[in-house]
């Protein structure tokens, strides 16, 4: 276990840890120019709402943000990297993609300068996003086989994306929004990979996504089946994010907490996107149902997902403020495998 991972532990043990909230919110509410997203990089493709390359041409501006988490009470930072990566910056062309290690170490950087200026104990995480391709799922209903990307080129891509990170200075990887399993697992493969070229342990942290109320992700997976899907990788957190508000999360959540030996991390939206794609829940009100969670004994680490400002990670760092972490249950004496849902073969 690196030094980081052991500091982390060591605090969640003994109180609540908060995250930060979402970077992209609050750079569309800078509304950036082409120019803006652009800089001078001399891309042929139109930039705007690339916020990954904003890493490079306004770094102010992800300082900025940083800071303000910072300031509202976060103690894990996540970099502005969730769309750094091969295949999602294929969209934005060729030039964009040869920018991917650069933006991922400039984030990396920003991030871990803001954490480090702070006269208090803060961790970052380098962001890892689902990509914008599945490997469970063909994109054409005519061709149930076909697949856009393969395993292989997956792992190479978060491969890059996390030596990139690991470069610029974060303490974990966070492996988040996962749709998709086994894309979730591509990424494991890359951190493992990417640990043992390096000789140091390189901390995970895993966090699904769930796409309707059943409680699964977009390949079918339950919470348990996905935890036992990934249990093997040994994360320092599991959790969910994005998804919907919090109060939808709970039972999941719930479901989660119960069955994961290792810290449970959870960070929801800002409520459910009205007509607009805009989040109106209010920070209060995203607090009070956080709070909830801590009532019950669900979660060790809550932040904050789409729709979620530095006034929301205020109102859940104080939410959170005296309330008990959750106890950590001890492993299943069992063997657990996973299809769409678990199977428990007992000892």
């Amino acid at each position: 276990m690196s030094r980081a991972a052991e500091t982390f532990r060591a605090e969640a043990a003994r109180r609540l840890i908060v995250k930060d909230g979402a970077y992209g919110t609050q750079i569309q509410a800078a509304k950036l120019t082409e120019a803006d997203y652009a800089g001078d990089l001399g891309l042929d493709r139109d930039q705007r709402g690339n916020n990954d390359l904003v890493n490079l041409t306004r770094p102010d501006i992800i300082r900025d943000i940083a800071q303000r988490f910072a300031a509202a009470g976060a103690d894990l930072l996540a970099t502005n990297t969730f769309n750094a990566n091969a295949i999602s910056q294929g969209d934005y062309g060729e030039g964009a993609v040869a920018l991917v290690d650069e933006m991922n170490r400039a984030s990396a950087r920003i991030i871990r300068e803001v954490a480090d200026a702070q006269d208090r104990p803060m961790w970052v995480a380098g962001a890892l996003g689902p990509t914008n391709k599945t490997l469970s799922l063909s994109p054409d209903v005519n061709d149930p086989g076909y697949r856009e990307v393969d395993f292989d080129r997956v792992k190479a891509v978060y491969r890059q994306q996390v030596e990139a990170l690991l470069d610029g200075g974060v303490d974990f990887i966070l492996i988040e929004t996962v749709f998709d399993t086994l894309n979730a697992k591509a990424a494991v493969m890359a951190v493992l990979e990417a640990e043992g070229a390096l000789g140091r342990p390189v901390p995970m942290m895993i966090s699904m996504t769930l796409t309707d109320l059943s409680g699964r992700n977009l390949s079918g997976h339950t919470v348990e089946a996905f935890w036992a899907s990934v249990r093997h990788a040994r994360p320092l957190t599991i959790g969910l994010n994005c998804s919907f508000g919090a109060a939808q999360l709970r039972p999941h959540l719930a479901a989660l907490s119960r069955t994961a030996e290792t810290l449970v991390m959870a960070y929801p939206n800002a409520g459910l996107p009205n007509d607009l794609g805009e989040y109106d829940e209010a920070a209060a009100e995203t607090a009070a149902q956080v709070a909830e969670w801590v009532d019950e004994g669900l979660v060790n680490i809550v932040g904050g997902c789409c729709g979620t400002t530095p006034a929301h990670i205020a109102a859940i760092a104080g939410a959170l403020r005296g309330g008990a972490p959750r106890a950590i249950p001890a492993a299943p004496r069992a063997t657990v495998l996973a299809g769409l849902e678990p199977m428990v073969i007992a000892a």
